[in-house]
């Protein structure tokens, strides 16, 4: 979840302030500049690619409670989402059928999927640590890292700073908790506040949800700006805190255990820069983010 410019951050802040004035069980699963890959498949060896043609369908790894991403709508009966929708096109791209499945953030992170699911188009931040066991395409979107308070603190905590000694809330495996941990290997805006309690749950949304329901065993929670901002239009009593405290670019991971990949990699990338190119990214983005198109560097 990397480095964006000071004009997104302006156009976060920017809707944050037209605002105001890291689980559910999963669903059944019945409902519906790319690094070098692992290796090259061998004289009559399947690359992983051929595999995923042959199957017919694309097994994607989501998170079913992690809007606007992704989750499992339960009024409609459908899979919607950013990542949801972008995982379709790919799918579409490649020719073949999609399929979702809801590991645990945790065990997606870790690779050796054990060939469970292909690929994880799921908002991922491709740090040198899970670059060790996983493939990266290049970025489909960056995200802006925040923390948000309850709203009835707002007159408390005005900084990150602030936050010191206070409980936040962050899912699991995620770069918000190796932030709060001091241990994060991207480039920080801002250093963590010392000394917080960590309440760690299964996905961001749990954060979100705890909050809505008028618990307050939290009194922060760290995600990205795009989760704070779905919260607060459901009616979330939640608020921004300060600026943002750094910035991510989320790519599509394959598993490097799961070799030979070398052109399942190359057509993932060869798809993502389509999908810049051809503008569906871009209009994903707008149609799931409020009108802002988080595709770009700016």
């Amino acid at each position: 979840m990397q480095l964006k410019r000071r004009s997104l951050l302006l156009s976060f802040a920017l809707l944050a302030g037209a605002m105001m004035g890291a689980c559910a069980a999963p669903p059944p699963a019945n409902r519906p500049g790319a690094e070098q890959p692992t290796a090259a498949p061998a004289a009559g060896e399947k690359d992983w690619l051929d595999i995923v043609k042959e199957r017919g369908v694309l097994r994607v790894s989501t998170d079913a409670n992690y809007a606007p991403q992704s989750y499992f709508d339960e009024q409609t009966k459908e899979w919607t989402g950013f990542d949801i929708d972008t995982a379709r096109e790919v799918a579409k791209r490649l020719g073949v059928q999609v399929e979702f499945v809801t590991p645990d953030w945790s065990a997606i992170t870790a690779g050796n999927w054990a060939r469970r699911w292909d690929v994880s188009i799921g908002s991922m931040t491709p740090t040198p640590e899970r670059r060790k066991v996983l493939d990266f395409t290049p970025p489909y979107y960056f995200s802006v890292t925040q923390f948000g308070i309850r709203a009835d603190l707002k007159d408390e905590i005005k900084t990150v700073n602030d936050l010191a000694g206070r409980t936040v809330c962050v899912a699991q495996a995620t770069t918000y908790e190796t932030y709060l941990n001091g241990n994060l290997d991207i480039e920080v805006v801002m250093p963590p506040p010392q000394g917080v309690k960590i309440a760690i749950v299964k996905t961001d949304q749990e954060c979100i949800q705890s909050i809505q329901s008028g618990r307050k065993d939290y009194d922060a929670l760290l995600t990205s700006a795009n989760v704070i901002n779905d919260g607060r239009k459901k009616g979330v009593p939640i608020e921004f805190l300060d600026k943002p405290v750094y910035y991510e670019e989320l790519a599509i991971s394959i598993d490097k255990a799961a070799a030979p990949n070398a052109k399942f990699l190359a057509e993932l990338t060869r798809i993502v820069n389509e999908m810049h190119a051809d503008g569906t990214l871009s209009n994903l983005s707008m149609k799931y983010f409020d009108g802002l198109d988080v595709t770009k560097k700016q």
